[in-house]
């Protein structure tokens, strides 16, 4: 398959207009303070692009996919990009695009988190696919990255969906304190850009099995961006490193521990 050739010049363009609307989100339009700070933008990527994205997203066969079938809280496919090397053609210059200064100088300008940087590991990162079936349950992500001890601060996903309907499910649920009560749902629409707070409050995910058709699958990249500074107090349940926490596990993760050795 062909995909856009862009030049660099090109390329920055994008980036710089991408940052505008992150910066320019408007308060209760496509900035929401609660449950935690978020943003919700449509049409993000210009069409060309975002379609690109559609069409280099791998087959489900592909190698480059892991598979998780933990089947109380986690069914999906997601990819184990080791560094940028790994990047399909027709996703690269967008991933490109998300992890440039252009982007992070906007995110922490508009989410109050200066100094963002990106994980050129893609540790967690990358891509998702959601079979009909597959679900996550709600749960807060964890806190350190191991390869660099720098913090989690903020997740950005883009919905590559070109068909949804109300009744497939698959929404991207935000919910209180306690991980208890879903406050908002975001549809996940084709070119829709979600950021959002990554911290011990801020749980999200989606636990009701998803009713896609069978040869339709739910599609998202979702990165993941760190700093030096720790959290504020406010967002600290845990000082020590963690794994993801989930709910139905008793905020505990996969192995039953409420903290992990930083290795």
């Amino acid at each position: 398959m062909q995909y856009p050739k862009y030049p660099q010049s090109e390329l920055k363009k994008i980036a710089q207009e991408c940052a505008a609307k992150v910066i320019n989100a408007a308060d209760g339009q496509s900035f929401f303070e609660t449950p935690y700070k978020h943003i919700v933008i449509d049409n993000f990527l210009p069409a060309e692009l975002a379609q690109a994205c559609s069409n280099g997203f791998p087959c489900i066969d592909d190698p480059s996919w892991e598979v998780t079938n933990d089947k109380d809280i986690e069914i999906k496919y997601r990819t184990n990009w080791q560094s940028e090397f790994d990047i399909p053609e027709g996703l690269i210059d967008t991933i490109r695009i998300l992890n440039s200064g252009q982007i992070l100088n906007a995110m922490g300008e508009r989410m109050a988190i200066p100094k963002l940087i990106p994980d050129p590991y893609f540790t967690g990162g990358g891509l998702n696919i959601s079979k009909r079936g597959g679900l996550l349950d709600v749960h807060v992500d964890g806190n350190y990255h191991d390869a660099t001890g720098l913090n989690r601060r903020t997740n950005l996903l883009i919905y590559l969906n070109e068909q949804w309907e109300n009744d497939w499910g698959g929404e991207f649920g935000l919910y209180d304190k306690e991980g208890k009560v879903c406050l908002k749902k975001v549809a996940p629409l084709f070119n829709r850009c979600v950021i959002f707070d990554s911290h011990d409050y801020s749980f999200h995910g989606l636990p009701d099995p998803i009713k896609f058709p069978e040869n339709v699958n739910r599609k998202s990249i979702i990165l993941y961006y760190y700093t030096l500074a720790p959290r504020p107090s406010s967002q600290i349940a845990t000082n020590e490193p963690h794994s993801a926490l989930w709910v139905k596990r008793g905020l505990n993760d996969k192995r039953g521990n409420k903290t992990r050795k930083y290795t």
